[in-house]
């Protein structure tokens, strides 16, 4: 789910589209997409293919990981429920789904939602946000990031952001012959533009190390971390898209 969020939040910036106009372009509305991009509930498959087409990306990745995050929290049973059917382009103008509902349909989606409600209590720790997602983006190094991960580095807890705060940055030959920066051990993790975590300030430090600079190191991943990570991508022949995932780490790591 967490990835999910992340690739949404990286296509709605990169197309530079406000919440209104996601709103106007997919039908779905702007508390809608509020919600969706906070992760506190998961889009329609329709909405995902609609948000795809506004911003002018490729579906395939990103149904691809709505696929495997639907499937996910049908396997535990907790997490962020997938918007019901009612909540269809035109019908959810204030988020509230319900309006031209038969007093029946009002009732299932009450239930729906006290149920949904119950689950993201359970299950969203994957997904605190320190700050939330707003339609401002993390723009620039300095920008509040619109994201967070409950993800706790070793002896430290969970992330907050803080603004202006940069981590010291001592990186380190581990036994494994791998480098670290001692905030995260993660080799996989996807994170991207609105990420805000220990692992980012991990992988802001190792870029660092690599003649980098993605500006301060202060775990929000803004366009300079963007920046630094598709230069390294670019001359380490890979997929140059700025987001960081398993073969990315593989060279920050060495």
């Amino acid at each position: 789910m967490r990835q999910l969020v992340v690739q949404l939040r990286r296509v709605k910036d990169h197309s530079g589209l406000s919440l209104e106009a996601l709103a106007a372009k997919t039908g779905y509305s702007r508390s809608s997409w509020d919600r969706y991009l906070n992760g506190r509930a998961i889009p329609p498959q329709q909405a995902v293919a609609a948000l795809a087409r506004a911003c002018d990306a490729d579906p395939a990745r990103l149904l691809a990981l709505h696929e495997v995050a639907v499937e996910a929290g049908d396997d535990a049973g907790t997490g962020p429920r997938q918007a019901p059917a009612e909540e269809t382009p035109g019908r959810a103008e204030d988020g509230g789904g319900d309006r031209g509902l038969p007093g029946r349909g009002r009732g299932r989606w009450a239930l729906a939602s006290v149920a949904a409600a119950a689950a993201i209590a359970a299950g969203l720790t994957a997904l605190v946000v320190a700050a939330p997602w707003d339609d401002g983006g993390a723009r620039d190094g300095r920008a509040v990031p619109v994201g967070a991960s409950s993800a706790a580095a070793p002896g430290k807890g969970a992330f907050v952001f803080r603004a202006g705060k940069d981590y010291p940055c001592t990186v380190r030959r581990d036994k494994d012959g791998l480098l670290y920066a001692g905030y995260s051990r993660t080799r996989t993790d996807l994170i991207g533009s609105g990420s805000a975590q220990w692992a980012v300030v991990e992988a802001q430090c190792l870029l660092r190390h690599h003649g980098l600079s993605p500006g301060i190191a202060d775990g929000a991943y803004g366009t300079h971390t963007e920046r630094a990570v598709k230069r390294l991508q670019e001359r380490s022949h890979l997929s140059v898209d700025g987001v960081i995932g398993e073969d990315t780490w593989g060279v920050l790591r060495k």
